[in-house]
Protein backbone atom coordinates (compact mmCIF):
# COMPACT_ATOMS: atom_id res chain seq x y z
CA UNK A 1 0.00 0.00 0.00
CA UNK A 2 1.01 3.51 -0.72
CA UNK A 3 0.88 6.11 1.61
CA UNK A 4 -0.13 9.74 -0.01
CA UNK A 5 -0.83 12.89 2.28
CA UNK A 6 -2.55 15.60 1.31
CA UNK A 7 -1.58 19.24 2.10
CA UNK A 8 -4.07 21.53 0.86
CA UNK A 9 -3.40 24.87 2.26
CA UNK A 10 -4.32 27.96 1.97
CA UNK A 11 -6.60 30.20 -1.02
CA UNK A 12 -7.72 28.17 -3.51
CA UNK A 13 -5.40 24.86 -2.76
CA UNK A 14 -8.42 22.87 -1.02
CA UNK A 15 -10.65 23.45 -4.52
CA UNK A 16 -8.17 22.34 -6.46
CA UNK A 17 -6.29 19.32 -4.50
CA UNK A 18 -9.93 17.76 -4.47
CA UNK A 19 -10.57 17.57 -8.40
CA UNK A 20 -6.89 16.54 -7.95
CA UNK A 21 -7.91 13.86 -5.41
CA UNK A 22 -10.87 12.94 -7.77
CA UNK A 23 -8.49 12.20 -10.45
CA UNK A 24 -6.60 9.87 -8.23
CA UNK A 25 -9.79 7.76 -7.30
CA UNK A 26 -10.81 7.26 -10.59
CA UNK A 27 -7.14 6.39 -11.42
CA UNK A 28 -7.34 3.84 -8.18
CA UNK A 29 -10.76 2.22 -9.71
CA UNK A 30 -8.55 1.82 -13.36
CA UNK A 31 -5.82 0.73 -12.32
CA UNK A 32 -6.69 -1.23 -9.19
CA UNK A 33 -4.39 0.72 -6.64
CA UNK A 34 -3.63 0.59 -3.02
CA UNK A 35 -3.46 3.69 -1.64
CA UNK A 36 -4.41 5.20 1.47
CA UNK A 37 -4.95 9.10 2.26
CA UNK A 38 -4.64 11.46 4.94
CA UNK A 39 -4.60 15.14 5.57
CA UNK A 40 -3.04 17.60 7.07
CA UNK A 41 -2.63 21.38 7.56
CA UNK A 42 -0.14 23.44 6.67
CA UNK A 43 0.51 26.80 6.08
CA UNK A 44 -1.87 29.84 6.98
CA UNK A 45 -4.46 27.36 7.57
CA UNK A 46 -2.07 26.10 10.06
CA UNK A 47 -1.28 28.98 11.70
CA UNK A 48 -4.46 30.13 12.51
CA UNK A 49 -5.09 26.19 13.74
CA UNK A 50 -1.64 25.79 15.97
CA UNK A 51 -0.46 29.26 15.55
CA UNK A 52 2.67 27.64 13.40
CA UNK A 53 2.74 27.52 9.70
CA UNK A 54 4.42 23.15 9.80
CA UNK A 55 3.27 21.76 13.30
CA UNK A 56 5.10 19.23 14.10
CA UNK A 57 1.91 16.72 13.27
CA UNK A 58 2.25 17.83 9.82
CA UNK A 59 5.86 17.18 9.63
CA UNK A 60 5.51 13.54 10.94
CA UNK A 61 2.98 12.74 8.25
CA UNK A 62 5.18 14.31 5.90
CA UNK A 63 7.62 12.31 6.85
CA UNK A 64 5.84 8.97 7.16
CA UNK A 65 4.40 9.43 4.14
CA UNK A 66 5.37 7.87 0.44
CA UNK A 67 4.89 11.19 -1.17
CA UNK A 68 2.74 14.69 -0.72
CA UNK A 69 0.08 16.22 -2.46
CA UNK A 70 0.42 19.63 -2.14
CA UNK A 71 -2.12 22.96 -3.13
CA UNK A 72 -1.07 26.13 -2.53
CA UNK A 73 -0.16 28.74 0.78
CA UNK A 74 -0.43 32.24 1.86
CA UNK A 75 -2.73 35.29 1.46
CA UNK A 76 -2.82 38.90 2.54
CA UNK A 77 -4.61 37.88 5.66
CA UNK A 78 -0.64 36.63 7.02
CA UNK A 79 1.44 38.94 5.82
CA UNK A 80 2.09 41.26 8.94
CA UNK A 81 2.04 38.45 11.65
CA UNK A 82 6.17 37.61 12.18
CA UNK A 83 8.10 36.61 9.82
CA UNK A 84 9.08 33.15 11.05
CA UNK A 85 5.53 32.37 11.83
CA UNK A 86 4.45 33.11 7.78
CA UNK A 87 3.08 30.62 5.52
CA UNK A 88 5.97 30.45 3.19
CA UNK A 89 8.14 29.53 5.57
CA UNK A 90 6.36 26.87 6.42
CA UNK A 91 6.86 25.40 3.04
CA UNK A 92 10.26 25.88 3.15
CA UNK A 93 10.52 24.61 6.76
CA UNK A 94 9.01 21.58 5.22
CA UNK A 95 10.90 21.49 1.88
CA UNK A 96 14.53 21.58 4.26
CA UNK A 97 13.06 18.93 7.19
CA UNK A 98 12.27 16.12 3.86
CA UNK A 99 15.90 17.11 1.99
CA UNK A 100 13.26 17.77 -1.35
CA UNK A 101 16.45 19.14 -3.10
CA UNK A 102 14.99 18.74 -6.86
CA UNK A 103 12.47 20.76 -8.35
CA UNK A 104 10.99 19.51 -11.43
CA UNK A 105 9.10 21.60 -13.38
CA UNK A 106 8.28 21.03 -16.82
CA UNK A 107 7.33 23.56 -19.12
CA UNK A 108 4.48 21.94 -21.69
CA UNK A 109 2.66 23.72 -24.45
CA UNK A 110 -0.60 21.63 -25.30
CA UNK A 111 -1.11 21.60 -28.69
CA UNK A 112 -4.91 22.79 -27.79
CA UNK A 113 -3.33 25.45 -25.65
CA UNK A 114 -1.52 27.53 -28.57
CA UNK A 115 -3.28 30.23 -28.67
CA UNK A 116 -3.37 30.68 -25.15
CA UNK A 117 0.18 31.24 -25.10
CA UNK A 118 0.92 34.87 -25.23
CA UNK A 119 4.23 34.36 -28.11
CA UNK A 120 3.00 33.67 -31.15
CA UNK A 121 2.18 29.65 -32.23
CA UNK A 122 5.40 29.54 -34.03
CA UNK A 123 7.13 30.66 -31.48
CA UNK A 124 6.16 27.81 -28.67
CA UNK A 125 4.34 25.63 -30.65
CA UNK A 126 5.76 22.07 -29.34
CA UNK A 127 7.62 23.62 -26.25
CA UNK A 128 8.77 20.90 -24.22
CA UNK A 129 10.98 22.25 -21.74
CA UNK A 130 12.02 21.05 -18.38
CA UNK A 131 13.21 23.13 -15.70
CA UNK A 132 15.44 21.48 -12.86
CA UNK A 133 16.01 23.80 -9.71
CA UNK A 134 17.89 23.65 -6.43
CA UNK A 135 15.23 23.72 -4.16
CA UNK A 136 16.77 23.47 -0.62
CA UNK A 137 20.51 26.00 -0.79
CA UNK A 138 21.06 29.49 -2.14
CA UNK A 139 19.83 32.81 -0.97
CA UNK A 140 16.20 31.61 0.03
CA UNK A 141 18.20 29.76 3.15
CA UNK A 142 21.49 31.14 3.63
CA UNK A 143 22.75 32.94 6.67
CA UNK A 144 23.22 35.36 7.84
CA UNK A 145 19.53 37.43 6.44
CA UNK A 146 17.88 39.84 7.94
CA UNK A 147 17.18 43.45 8.43
CA UNK A 148 19.28 45.92 10.68
CA UNK A 149 19.56 50.15 11.08
CA UNK A 150 23.36 51.38 10.12
CA UNK A 151 23.73 54.83 9.92
CA UNK A 152 20.60 55.82 10.78
CA UNK A 153 18.41 53.93 7.91
CA UNK A 154 18.04 50.30 7.39
CA UNK A 155 19.64 48.15 6.06
CA UNK A 156 18.35 44.20 4.59
CA UNK A 157 20.61 41.17 3.68
CA UNK A 158 20.76 37.73 2.51
CA UNK A 159 23.31 35.72 1.87
CA UNK A 160 23.71 33.47 -1.56
CA UNK A 161 25.41 30.33 -0.51
CA UNK A 162 26.00 26.76 -2.22
CA UNK A 163 28.21 24.18 -1.08
CA UNK A 164 29.98 22.03 -4.13
CA UNK A 165 28.33 18.83 -3.10
CA UNK A 166 24.97 20.80 -3.29
CA UNK A 167 26.04 22.02 -6.74
CA UNK A 168 27.04 18.41 -7.96
CA UNK A 169 23.78 16.49 -6.78
CA UNK A 170 21.48 18.64 -8.76
CA UNK A 171 23.54 18.48 -11.83
CA UNK A 172 23.73 14.54 -11.64
CA UNK A 173 19.92 14.98 -11.70
CA UNK A 174 19.52 17.61 -14.95
CA UNK A 175 22.06 15.30 -16.66
CA UNK A 176 20.46 12.34 -15.85
CA UNK A 177 17.27 13.15 -16.36
CA UNK A 178 18.21 15.12 -20.03
CA UNK A 179 19.70 11.35 -20.71
CA UNK A 180 16.19 10.35 -21.12
CA UNK A 181 14.57 13.67 -23.26
CA UNK A 182 17.07 15.21 -25.87
CA UNK A 183 20.39 15.07 -24.12
CA UNK A 184 20.77 18.70 -23.87
CA UNK A 185 21.54 20.78 -20.40
CA UNK A 186 21.67 24.13 -20.24
CA UNK A 187 23.11 25.73 -16.94
CA UNK A 188 22.08 29.15 -16.08
CA UNK A 189 24.33 31.45 -13.79
CA UNK A 190 25.69 35.07 -13.37
CA UNK A 191 29.18 33.55 -13.39
CA UNK A 192 30.47 37.37 -14.16
CA UNK A 193 29.27 38.70 -10.94
CA UNK A 194 28.30 36.44 -8.42
CA UNK A 195 31.00 34.12 -7.39
CA UNK A 196 28.98 31.18 -5.88
CA UNK A 197 27.72 31.14 -9.66
CA UNK A 198 31.32 31.08 -11.07
CA UNK A 199 31.94 28.38 -8.75
CA UNK A 200 28.36 26.77 -10.44
CA UNK A 201 29.85 26.91 -13.18
CA UNK A 202 32.60 25.09 -12.80
CA UNK A 203 31.43 21.92 -10.61
CA UNK A 204 28.87 21.39 -13.22
CA UNK A 205 31.18 21.71 -16.53
CA UNK A 206 33.09 18.94 -14.10
CA UNK A 207 30.43 16.79 -13.54
CA UNK A 208 29.46 16.97 -17.46
CA UNK A 209 32.35 14.38 -17.63
CA UNK A 210 30.49 11.27 -16.40
CA UNK A 211 28.01 12.17 -18.90
CA UNK A 212 29.74 12.38 -22.30
CA UNK A 213 26.33 11.72 -24.16
CA UNK A 214 24.82 15.06 -22.78
CA UNK A 215 25.38 18.41 -24.58
CA UNK A 216 26.47 20.68 -21.78
CA UNK A 217 25.77 24.73 -22.69
CA UNK A 218 26.05 27.26 -19.96
CA UNK A 219 24.09 30.99 -20.02
CA UNK A 220 23.61 33.83 -18.20
CA UNK A 221 20.58 34.07 -16.02
CA UNK A 222 19.20 37.51 -17.92
CA UNK A 223 20.29 36.17 -21.37
CA UNK A 224 18.06 33.18 -20.41
CA UNK A 225 15.25 34.79 -19.29
CA UNK A 226 15.00 36.65 -22.87
CA UNK A 227 15.96 33.10 -24.75
CA UNK A 228 12.90 31.73 -23.06
CA UNK A 229 10.93 34.59 -24.66
CA UNK A 230 12.88 34.70 -28.12
CA UNK A 231 13.38 30.80 -28.62
CA UNK A 232 12.14 28.58 -26.17
CA UNK A 233 12.19 25.55 -28.42
CA UNK A 234 16.52 25.70 -28.18
CA UNK A 235 15.98 24.54 -24.44
CA UNK A 236 15.71 20.65 -23.32
CA UNK A 237 16.48 20.82 -19.57
CA UNK A 238 17.91 23.37 -17.63
CA UNK A 239 19.71 23.49 -14.49
CA UNK A 240 19.77 26.42 -11.94
CA UNK A 241 19.81 27.84 -8.26
CA UNK A 242 17.19 28.36 -6.23
CA UNK A 243 16.68 31.97 -7.02
CA UNK A 244 16.84 31.62 -10.56
CA UNK A 245 14.82 28.81 -10.85
CA UNK A 246 12.23 30.70 -9.40
CA UNK A 247 12.03 33.04 -11.79
CA UNK A 248 12.76 31.54 -14.84
CA UNK A 249 9.82 28.94 -14.18
CA UNK A 250 7.18 31.00 -13.78
CA UNK A 251 8.63 32.58 -17.09
CA UNK A 252 8.17 29.47 -18.54
CA UNK A 253 5.20 29.11 -17.43
CA UNK A 254 3.50 31.37 -19.28
CA UNK A 255 4.73 30.10 -22.41
CA UNK A 256 2.06 27.38 -21.86
CA UNK A 257 -0.79 29.77 -21.87
CA UNK A 258 -1.06 30.34 -18.04
CA UNK A 259 0.44 29.56 -14.90
CA UNK A 260 -2.42 27.21 -14.12
CA UNK A 261 -1.20 24.25 -16.65
CA UNK A 262 2.24 23.85 -14.68
CA UNK A 263 2.95 21.17 -12.00
CA UNK A 264 5.95 20.69 -10.08
CA UNK A 265 7.84 17.98 -8.37
CA UNK A 266 10.26 18.88 -5.56
CA UNK A 267 12.29 14.64 -4.88
CA UNK A 268 14.78 13.93 -2.27
CA UNK A 269 17.45 11.58 -3.10
CA UNK A 270 15.29 8.57 -2.87
CA UNK A 271 12.86 9.63 -5.23
CA UNK A 272 10.16 11.09 -2.25
CA UNK A 273 8.30 14.00 -3.38
CA UNK A 274 6.53 16.60 -2.75
CA UNK A 275 3.75 17.56 -5.36
CA UNK A 276 2.37 20.96 -6.20
CA UNK A 277 1.25 23.78 -8.86
CA UNK A 278 4.08 26.47 -9.18
CA UNK A 279 0.97 28.73 -9.06
CA UNK A 280 -0.14 30.66 -5.81
CA UNK A 281 -2.95 30.89 -3.66
CA UNK A 282 -4.65 32.94 -5.79
CA UNK A 283 -6.72 34.37 -2.78
CA UNK A 284 -8.44 37.18 -5.13
CA UNK A 285 -10.61 34.07 -6.86
CA UNK A 286 -10.78 31.42 -4.25
CA UNK A 287 -13.73 29.71 -3.21
CA UNK A 288 -15.75 31.13 -6.32
CA UNK A 289 -14.92 27.73 -8.10
CA UNK A 290 -12.83 29.16 -11.04
CA UNK A 291 -9.51 28.32 -10.24
CA UNK A 292 -7.66 25.75 -12.86
CA UNK A 293 -7.29 22.31 -11.39
CA UNK A 294 -4.75 21.13 -14.24
CA UNK A 295 -1.82 21.91 -12.68
CA UNK A 296 -2.58 20.08 -9.59
CA UNK A 297 -3.81 16.87 -11.85
CA UNK A 298 -0.67 17.12 -13.62
CA UNK A 299 1.46 17.11 -10.63
CA UNK A 300 -0.26 14.39 -9.52
CA UNK A 301 0.79 12.69 -12.66
CA UNK A 302 4.53 13.86 -11.92
CA UNK A 303 3.84 11.68 -8.28
CA UNK A 304 2.47 8.44 -9.48
CA UNK A 305 5.99 8.64 -11.84
CA UNK A 306 8.60 9.86 -10.09
CA UNK A 307 7.37 8.50 -6.09
CA UNK A 308 5.44 5.88 -7.36
CA UNK A 309 6.77 4.49 -10.19
CA UNK A 310 3.59 4.20 -11.90
CA UNK A 311 4.13 5.73 -15.26
CA UNK A 312 1.58 3.71 -17.09
CA UNK A 313 -0.89 5.69 -14.81
CA UNK A 314 0.57 9.28 -15.12
CA UNK A 315 0.38 8.49 -18.89
CA UNK A 316 -2.87 7.86 -18.59
CA UNK A 317 -3.63 10.81 -16.57
CA UNK A 318 -2.37 13.18 -19.08
CA UNK A 319 -3.91 11.58 -21.36
CA UNK A 320 -6.92 11.61 -19.97
CA UNK A 321 -6.32 16.03 -19.74
CA UNK A 322 -5.56 16.41 -23.22
CA UNK A 323 -8.79 14.18 -24.00
CA UNK A 324 -10.86 17.12 -22.52
CA UNK A 325 -8.60 19.88 -23.49
CA UNK A 326 -9.52 17.89 -27.29
CA UNK A 327 -13.27 18.26 -26.09
CA UNK A 328 -12.75 22.31 -25.73
CA UNK A 329 -13.00 22.67 -22.01
CA UNK A 330 -11.24 25.48 -20.66
CA UNK A 331 -11.14 27.67 -17.33
CA UNK A 332 -11.07 31.12 -16.95
CA UNK A 333 -7.70 31.34 -17.30
CA UNK A 334 -7.21 29.83 -20.72
CA UNK A 335 -10.62 30.42 -21.68
CA UNK A 336 -9.96 31.36 -25.37
CA UNK A 337 -13.59 32.34 -28.26
CA UNK A 338 -14.78 29.35 -29.47
CA UNK A 339 -14.15 26.89 -26.37
CA UNK A 340 -16.20 26.08 -23.26
CA UNK A 341 -15.42 27.63 -19.95
CA UNK A 342 -15.95 25.75 -16.92
CA UNK A 343 -15.88 25.55 -13.50
CA UNK A 344 -13.03 24.17 -11.01
CA UNK A 345 -15.23 20.98 -10.28
CA UNK A 346 -16.55 20.73 -13.74
CA UNK A 347 -12.96 20.22 -15.21
CA UNK A 348 -11.72 17.98 -12.32
CA UNK A 349 -15.19 16.11 -12.90
CA UNK A 350 -13.96 15.99 -16.97
CA UNK A 351 -10.89 14.75 -16.20
CA UNK A 352 -11.91 11.94 -14.18
CA UNK A 353 -14.35 10.78 -16.53
CA UNK A 354 -12.14 10.86 -19.47
CA UNK A 355 -10.04 8.82 -17.31
CA UNK A 356 -11.88 5.90 -16.15
CA UNK A 357 -13.19 5.72 -19.78
CA UNK A 358 -9.75 5.29 -20.57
Amino acid sequence: MSHILILPGDGIGPEIVQEAVRVLRAAEQRFGLDISLDEAPVGGAAYDLHGDPLPQSTLDKARAADAILFGSIGGPKWDTIERDKRPERGLLRLRSSLGLFANLRPAILFPQLADASSLKPEVVSGLDILIVRELTGGIYFGQPRGIREENGERVGFNTDVYSESEMRRIAKVAFELAGQRNNKVCSVDKANVLEVTELWKEVVTDAAKDYPNIELSHMYVDNAAMQLVRAPKQFDVIVTGNLFGDILSDEAAMLTGSIGMLPSASLDENRKGLYEPCHGSAPDIAGQGIANPLATIMSLAMLMRYSLERGDVADAIQAAVEQVLDQGLRTADIYTEGTRKVSTEEMGAAVAEALARG
